[in-house]
C-alpha cells in the first residue's frame, strides 16, 4: 500500500461530511430562519382585517400575500393568494397601500455560489483551524505515528554561518579537521595514493570548549550539507524507535553525499554494553547496535563523514571506538593562556572595547576557563558598562566580570554583624599573608570581604605570573598552606574557629588526597596509584581501588599533610602578627583592596 493512501481517505470523508451538512442547512435550517418571523393566517381573516381598516400595507406576490397591520407590532402576516378580482377595489376603498411584487430573475450561478460554494469554503476554513489546534495539542500522537523518522536538523552549506576563523584557542583540533575539509574538496588527491577518509571523527573534551562550534565550522568550511542531531533524540519509549531513526538518518545522509552527520552527546546512545546483566537488550542497546551496523555498511569514499562529540569518552563502547568506525579522536581541551587570549579577541570584536583594555591580563587571570566561560566574561563586562552608563568596556569591567563568573554578583544589601565582618577580614588577610610569604605561591591580585551570591563571604584572588602545566610537591603544599591561612588567623586572633573555612578545608583535602593517591607525592606509598578518576572531563571524581586497611592509611597520610600545612600557616602568621592586625583593620574599613595595595602595606612601601 502506498504511503499517501491512508491520508486521502480521511480527507475525502471530511469533504463528504461538509457537503452533507450544507445540504441539510439549505433544506431545513435556512428556510426555517426565513419564515420564523412571518405569521400564517387564512384568506378570510385577511379580508376581515381589511374591512376593519387594520391592514397598513400589502405586498401581492404570485403565490402569497404579505401584509402588516396598523398596530405597528412589528409582526408580518402572510396568506395564500386566491383568485379574487375584487381584492384591488377592497384595498383601494380601505385606503391600504398595496403593490405587486415584480419577480426578480436571480442568476443561477449567484444562487449556487451563495447557497453552496460559500458555505463549503467557510466550513473548510473552520475545519482547518480546528485541525491545526488539535495537532498542536496532540504532538505526542504525531510523534507516535512518525517514530521512525529522524529528527536531524539539516543545514545547507551556508546556513551554519561558521568557519574556522570563528574558532580560537583550538589550533590542534582545527589542524586535525582541516585535512577532512581538504579530502572533501579534493578526494582524487587521496584516492590516487590509496588513502581513505576516516569514517568517523570523535571530538572529546570538557563542556564549553567548542566541540559543537568546531562541527559547524567544519561544515561551513567543507561547504557540504550538515546533519545535526543529539544522541538523546534517538532513544524513545517505543521499542525499535532509535534503530529506525538511525537507519533513516544514514539513508538521508547517503542521498545527500558528500555531507557531514554530527551526533552531539554521543554517550547518550554509545554507552558500553557490558552492563554485567547477561541477556539484556534494551532500547539504547538496539540503537547502538544499529549505529555500529550502519557505520560498517557505508563506504567513506562516498563523502559521508560521521562527526560526534562527547565529554564522557570513558563510558563509550569499545566497538564504537575501534578503527573503521570512529577512526580519529580529536581532543578539544581547555585553552592555555595564548588560546584564552585568542578566544577573548574573537568575542571582543562584538563589543566596543576601550583602547586601554589588556586582554592578555584577563587571559592570565582566568586559568582553567573554557571558551564558553570567556564569552560570558566579555558579555558580563559589556553589561556592566551599560549599567554604569558608558558606551565602552573598560579593563575594570572585565575584571569585575571575572569575579561575577567565578563567585557570583555582589550582595549589596547583605547585612553582616560587625564582629562577623571583622572575623571575615582577618580570615581573608590570613590567606593573603600566607600566600605572599611563600615562594611557591601565586601573587595576590585582590582581596575583598564583600559577600557574593554564590555564598562566599569574601575571597582572596591569586593570579599566576606565567602559565603552568605541572605542579610540584612544593607548590601543592604551598596551596594547601594558603588554604589553611584563613582558619589559622581566626585561631590566633579570636581563639575560636568558624564555619567560614568549610570550602578551604574541602579544597585542601582534595589536593592532599590527590598527592597521596594519584600524584605519587607520599613517602609511604611512593609511586603506587591508589585511585582512578571516573569522569575527567566532568566532575573529576575519583574512586579508591585499594583495600580497607590501605584506605585507612591513605586517610592518615592525608591528615598528616593537612596538619603540617596548618602548622606552617600558623607559624607564618605568628611571625607577621603586626601586619595581620594592620591589614585586617584596613580591609575591615575599606572592604576591598588590590594586590598592589596589599604588597605595599605588607612590605612598608
Amino acid at each position: 500500500m502506498k504511503e499517501v493512501e491512508p491520508q486521502k481517505q480521511p480527507r475525502m470523508s471530511f469533504f463528504l461530511i461538509i457537503l452533507l451538512v450544507v445540504i441539510l442547512l439549505n433544506a431545513f435550517v435556512f428556510p426555517a430562519f426565513t419564515n420564523y418571523s412571518i405569521k400564517q393566517v387564512d384568506y378570510g381573516t385577511f379580508l376581515h382585517m381589511v374591512e376593519e381598516s387594520k391592514v397598513a400595507e400589502v405586498e401581492i406576490k404570485d403565490n402569497n400575500i404579505v401584509f402588516t397591520t396598523v398596530d405597528k407590532d412589528d409582526q408580518t402576516y402572510q396568506t395564500g393568494a386566491v383568485d379574487d378580482p375584487q381584492l384591488v377595489e377592497r384595498l383601494y376603498e380601505a385606503d391600504v397601500k398595496f403593490t405587486k411584487i415584480i419577480p426578480k430573475e436571480s442568476s443561477p450561478i449567484v444562487v449556487f455560489i451563495l447557497s453552496w460554494i460559500v458555505p463549503i469554503i467557510l466550513f473548510i476554513i473552520i475545519g482547518r483551524m480546528i485541525a491545526k489546534r488539535m495537532n498542536n495539542n496532540m504532538g505526542n500522537m504525531r510523534s507516535t505515528m512518525t517514530f521512525g523518522k529522524s529528527n536531524a536538523k539539516i543545514y545547507i552549506e551556508s546556513e551554519t554561518g561558521k568557519s574556522f576563523d570563528d574558532v580560537a584557542g583550538q589550533d590542534e583540533a582545527k589542524a586535525a579537521l582541516i585535512e577532512i575539509v581538504d579530502f572533501l574538496h579534493h578526494p582524487q588527491k587521496y584516492k590516487k595514493i590509496g588513502a581513505k577518509m576516516p569514517k568517523g571523527v570523535l571530538l572529546v573534551g570538557p563542556p564549553g570548549t567548542g566541540k559543537t562550534l568546531l562541527a559547524k565550522a567544519l561544515a561551513g568550511e567543507s561547504k557540504v550539507p550538515f546533519f545535526s542531531i543529539s544522541g538523546s533524540e534517538f532513544v524513545e519509549m517505543f521499542v525499535g524507535t532509535g534503530a529506525a531513526r538511525v537507519r533513516d538518518l544514514f539513508q538521508q545522509a547517503q542521498e545527500k553525499a558528500p555531507c557531514i552527520v554530527f551526533i552531539d552527546e554521543l554517550d547518550a546512545i554509545g554507552k558500553s554494553r557490558d552492563t554485567g546483566f547477561p541477556g539484556t537488550n534494551d532500547e539504547r542497546e538496539q540503537t547502538l547496535n544499529q549505529l555500529l551496523s550502519e557505520m560498517d555498511g557505508f563506504d567513506a569514499d562516498q563523502g559521508v563523514l560521521i562527526l560526534a562529540a562527547t565529554n564522557r569518552p570513558e563510558v563509550l563502547d569499545k566497538a564504537l571506538l575501534r578503527p573503521g568506525r570512529f577512526d580519529r579522536r580529536v581532543p578539544v581541551e581547555l585553552p592555555d593562556i595564548n588560546g584564552r587570549e585568542a578566544i577573548l579577541n574573537v568575542h571582543a570584536k562584538q563589543v566596543n572595547l576601550h583602547e586601554t583594555v589588556d586582554l592578555r591580563a584577563i587571559a592570565r587571570a582566568t586559568p582553567g576557563a573554557s571558551g564558553a566561560d570567556l564569552a560570558n566574561i566579555i558579555n558580563e563586562g559589556a553589561l556592566r558598562a551599560v549599567r554604569q552608563g558608558r558606551d565602552t568596556v573598560l579593563q575594570g569591567d572585565l575584571e569585575a566580570s571575572i569575579e561575577v563568573v567565578v563567585v557570583g554578583y555582589p550582595r549589596k544589601n547583605a547585612v553582616i554583624p560587625t564582629q562577623d565582618k571583622l572575623k571575615i577580614a582577618y580570615h581573608e588577610i590570613g590567606h593573603a599573608i600566607v600566600a605572599a610569604k611563600q615562594t611557591d605561591s601565586a601573587p595576590v591580585h585582590k582581596i575583598t570581604i564583600v559577600p557574593r551570591t554564590s555564598g562566599a563571604l569574601g575571597f582572596t584572588m591569586q593570579v599566576e605570573e606565567r602559565e603552568k602545566v605541572l605542579m610540584t610537591k612544593e607548590q601543592a603544599l604551598s596551596k594547601i598552606t594558603t588554604f589553611m591561612g584563613g582558619r589559622a588567623a581566626e585561631e590566633l586572633v579570636f581563639d575560636t574557629v568558624t564555619s567560614g573555612a568549610a570550602n578551604d578545608s574541602e579544597r585542601a583535602t582534595q589536593i592532599a588526597r590527590a598527592m597521596v593517591t594519584r600524584f605519587g607525592m607520599s613517602d609511604t606509598f611512593d609511586m603506587m596509584t591508589l585511585e582512578t578518576v571516573n569522569n575527567p572531563y566532568l566532575s573529576g571524581q575519583a574512586s579508591l581501588t585499594v583495600s580497607a586497611e590501605t584506605a585507612t592509611k591513605v586517610d592518615e597520610e592525608t591528615l598528616n599533610i593537612i596538619k603540617y600545612c596548618h602548622e606552617q600557616a600558623k607559624q607564618i602568621l605568628k611571625d607577621n602578627m603586626d601586619k595581620l592586625h594592620e591589614l585586617a583593620e584596613y580591609l575591615f574599613h575599606n572592604e576591598t583592596m588590590s594586590g598592589e595595595e596589599f604588597i605595599g602595606m605588607l612590605e612598608d612601601k
